[in-house]
């Protein structure tokens, strides 16, 4: 195996590391998943650290993955959200990592609206950083729970596999991380939306062997998919009348278009889902093709595996 160049005290973009590295990190992710799901014994890998969920943005299954993943290697958590943070009083998102680093805490987890933060955060501090979502840029431990979930059902050579990413590419961290995670791997990406949230120019963003096609017919990419991933609709970061009228009847994944699938593709989603705008409920509730949920389970083994990864767990 190659050497692996990135520094292991950090997780903050998929973009950053090898194929090697991710193949690693979904292999103990893996071996986590009884663990994750609280079928076996705890670890104690991290047993005496203090992680910090430092969250300037909204969320709910990311941070709450985190801390579930921590309590499981035996580690101990500390939320800070942004409105309880003095961050709302002005004080900088380097000065308050600073100031939670002081305290003793060996790892901060940091979601924000800036792209860019948690980077700049880990340049900053002695401790380790990973990125729980930053702006529209990366979104690495949810890229990590994706590749994770379609090893699950295709095995892990993805090699050849064609997946679609469909609705607002533009400002989703989620599809970014996923096209570079994906391409190293060797999976070829199709972005389907409309032609405001789906720029040609990510056809250039690939980082590996696998191909990132770009294209604005749904209906034309279905039959030929192992796996399709429907993303939210993110009317917080819309920007004008972004989202248009017949968005439902152009992209949504309908029943109707579940069927043109092959019989083995899978549906995924990030979440929170917008059930009748982006996706049928029929079809994130098929218990056949939808892998949502299983997608929610993987992100607790993934992020024990990332914790384990930047904190020296053996």
């Amino acid at each position: 195996m190659p050497a692996i160049s990135t520094d292991r005290r950090h997780l903050l973009s998929l973009e950053s590391l090898s194929a090697d590295e991710i193949l690693l990190l979904l292999e103990v992710a893996s071996s986590f998943t009884e663990a994750a799901a609280g079928r076996v014994t705890p670890s104690t890998k991290l047993d005496g650290k203090i992680i910090a969920n430092l969250f300037f943005e909204d969320s709910t299954r990311t941070r709450s993955s985190f801390t579930v993943a921590a309590t499981r290697l035996s580690a101990q958590t500390l939320d800070l959200v942004g409105s309880t943070s003095s961050v709302s009083k002005g004080e900088s998102l380097i000065d308050t990592a600073r100031t939670i680093e002081a305290m003793g805490v060996d790892l901060l987890v940091v979601r924000t609206r800036e792209a860019g933060a948690p980077a700049q955060i880990a340049r900053e501090v002695e401790c380790s950083v990973i990125n729980a979502g930053d702006g529209s840029h990366e979104h690495p431990t949810q890229g990590l729970l994706d590749l994770l979930t379609i090893q699950q059902r295709f095995g892990n050579d993805l090699t050849g596999k064609t997946i679609a990413i469909v609705g607002d590419v533009l400002n989703s961290r989620v599809a970014r991380s996923a096209i570079h995670g994906l391409t190293k791997l060797g999976v070829n990406v199709h972005l389907v939306g409309p032609t405001n949230l789906v720029p040609k120019t990510f056809e250039q963003i690939a980082t590996g062997p696998g191909s990132v096609e770009v294209s604005y017919d749904l209906d034309a990419v279905l039959p030929s998919l192992d796996a399709i991933m429907m993303l939210r609709v993110q009317f917080e970061r819309q920007r004008g009348n972004a989202i248009t009228s017949d968005y439902r009847s152009q992209y949504a994944l309908t029943v109707d278009r579940a069927r043109k699938l092959p019989p083995d593709a899978i549906v995924m989603h990030p979440g929170p889902m917008n059930r009748g705008l982006e996706i049928d409920s029929e079809v994130a509730d098929d218990p056949d093709r939808s892998v949502i949920f299983q997608q929610v389970s993987n992100g607790v083994a993934v992020r024990m595996a990332v914790l384990t990864r930047c904190l020296g767990g053996s």
